[in-house]
């Protein structure tokens, strides 16, 4: 079986590759509270869209992040390619101030059996000149708020689980790891952590096995109604995982 390696370098100013090709990042925004390090995850990436509402949260909170500099400049600034979604929830003088400045709009309201966050997923997914890369999709504003929205986030990952995904918030990060791969997760100790979970989706998980945690699986079940790893603590500097069913791979992302 392959190996599938991970590591939350986009956390940091200067991202190192170790292994393999260079992620390709892609920033999707969300209509939610922007994390602090938005910013961040904006210098990285190659493509920024923001999904419908998601408009408005760039447009309101990113500002804040920089109270000592002129908005309108701020919002010219951080621009983002692409606007698409329903369309129902971006605001009239935000769409209008975006197209302005020349970030193309796509009316995606025909479709109504798909959140935004999957139109977007969609979209990157057929791009063609991303076709050869290493994708890695940064989803900020993914998790707070209503909990059925959060769910369909995760939803997405599962809809998308070829793909490199990771929810973002203020307080942690979120990402599958496909059961066709074995995992092997390079922990950046100064931006993430201790705490972490691994949480199976889609069904119960009968053989998992875990190294680099206080709590290591060995051939341990996990299911909903029975044991799930939640409350974990990363111990090493790379944390591997094996099982038979797809999971769900959380940690805390530190606030100094």
């Amino acid at each position: 079986m392959d190996l599938m390696t991970h590591s939350s370098t986009f956390l940091l100013p200067n991202p190192s590759v170790d292994n393999g090709p260079a992620p390709t990042y892609v920033l999707v925004v969300l209509n939610r509270n922007l994390p602090r390090f938005t910013p961040l995850l904006w210098k990285h990436a190659q493509l920024r869209i923001c999904a419908d509402g998601g408009a408005n949260r760039l447009y309101d909170e990113l500002p804040l992040l920089f109270p000592d500099q002129d908005a309108v400049a701020i919002r010219k600034r951080y621009k983002p390619n692409l606007i698409k979604g329903d369309l129902d929830s971006i605001r009239e003088e935000v769409l209008g101030f975006y197209k302005d400045v020349g970030t193309e709009v796509i009316d995606a309201s025909d479709d109504q059996d798909t959140t935004d966050l999957h139109k977007c997923i969609a979209y990157i997914q057929d791009l063609p000149n991303l076709k050869n890369q290493n994708v890695c999709v940064l989803v900020a504003g993914a998790l707070g708020g209503r909990f059925d929205h959060e769910v369909g986030n995760i939803n997405v990952l599962c809809r998308f689980s070829s793909m490199r995904i990771i929810l973002l918030s203020d307080d942690c990060l979120i990402q599958l790891l496909p059961s066709s791969h074995h995992h092997e997760i390079h922990i950046q100790h100064n931006v993430e952590g201790p705490h972490c979970g691994l949480i199976p989706i889609g069904g119960p998980s009968t053989s998992n096995k875990t190294t680099g945690l206080e709590w290591n699986l060995s051939d341990t079940e996990m299911r909903f109604g029975g044991l799930v790893s939640t409350s974990n603590i990363v111990k090493g500097e790379i944390v591997t995982v094996q099982s038979d069913s797809d999971l769900l791979w959380t940690i805390s992302i530190r606030k100094e």
